[in-house]
């Protein structure tokens, strides 16, 4: 099913449009299970109603979170709409109900446990996490060109939903960042000796054929190996591997003597939300910061300081026992 035309052609599509690769990925996974669900029917002999039977499915017999089955709606409508040129409709599926659990939040204090036990990339990288409200992957999807160190401000490219975005920069990372971007640097130009550069998307390599000689597109965390681009027998080098950092923030939580709390890299985004909204904070402005379409996404961390009920006393207070 891997290697279908088919889904070669879907995976043509999505890179045509510039997807992330963890999106080609995260995409085909959806519309293979999708056609595993129909029993293996082709997508050209189905459609909407076969598309809401499956996102039905999802939500009723699948314990799975609304957010996980808008994924697969996306990369379905994805498949309809850009790879088949066919239009879906309203499907009226059942949404899932699971529901989604308060995040976990590191104090200030925690934080800054875990940045001084970590290595000195590392701790660039979850400064960032919690600094500016990254995701993991736009942390380290960052090139020299998305920092701004004039205004102190980040870019975020191609972030969630294909957006990009503005947001905070700490002005503490200044002689951090100035280093990182000077080793990165230094790279580059070995790489470029033997016609290696920073990979880029499929449609920006063919607009721009000897950006990968120009420093604002590499990486602030290069990956340490050279690989090749999907398909092809192109040598480049990618970014630091996610799971390098996961593992490394696993060790920094166990030195760091956090033992009540499952810490993830996604836990200093939360905690990045938290802290501004309880230091005062406008929560549109927090929406903007960490990307959010809809401010009922932002809401949440409002929850977890107790902001929603704020003003309102328990009724015991009430009582006199005196």
């Amino acid at each position: 099913m891997s290697q279908s035309p088919f889904l070669n052609r879907v995976r043509r599509e999505i890179r045509l449009r510039g997807y992330s690769i963890r999106t080609e990925k995260t995409y085909i996974y959806w519309i293979k299970q999708y056609i595993y669900f129909h029993k293996k029917r082709h997508p050209e002999t189905m459609g909407a109603e076969e598309v809401k039977q499956y996102l039905s499915f999802l939500g009723e017999n699948r314990s799975i979170a609304i957010n996980t089955q808008k994924v697969a709606l996306n990369a379905l409508v994805f498949l309809y709409h850009k790879t088949l040129n066919r239009t879906l409709g309203d499907l009226n599926f059942r949404y899932a109900s699971k529901q989604r659990h308060l995040p976990t939040v590191l104090t200030p204090t925690e934080v800054e446990k875990i940045i001084k036990v970590s290595s000195d990339r590392n701790q660039t990288v979850f400064k960032l996490l919690y600094g500016s409200g990254l995701r993991l992957n736009e942390c380290l999807r960052l090139r020299i060109q998305d920092i701004d160190l004039d205004s102190f401000s980040l870019t975020v490219r191609d972030g969630k939903g294909n957006k990009d975005r503005q947001t905070l920069l700490s002005a503490s990372l200044k002689d951090e960042l100035i280093g990182l971007m000077n080793k990165a640097k230094l790279i580059q130009a070995e790489d470029n000796k033997n016609g290696i550069g920073p990979s880029m998307p499929h449609g920006l390599r063919k607009k721009y054929p000897n950006g990968f000689r120009q420093h604002k597109w590499m990486y602030l965390f290069p990956s340490a190996s050279i690989c090749t681009y999907p398909d092809t027998d192109i040598k480049c080098r990618h970014h630091l591997h996610d799971s390098v950092i996961g593992k490394a923030l696993r060790k920094a939580v166990n030195e760091a003597g956090i033992t009540d709390k499952r810490v993830t890299c996604h836990t200093f985004r939360h905690s990045f939300a938290t802290h501004l909204l309880r230091e005062g904070r406008d929560i549109r402005t927090v929406q903007e910061l960490l990307g959010h379409n809809d401010v009922k996404t932002t809401q949440i961390y409002t929850h977890v300081i107790g902001q929603h009920y704020a003003g309102t006393q328990s009724p015991l207070e009430q009582l006199k026992f005196n």
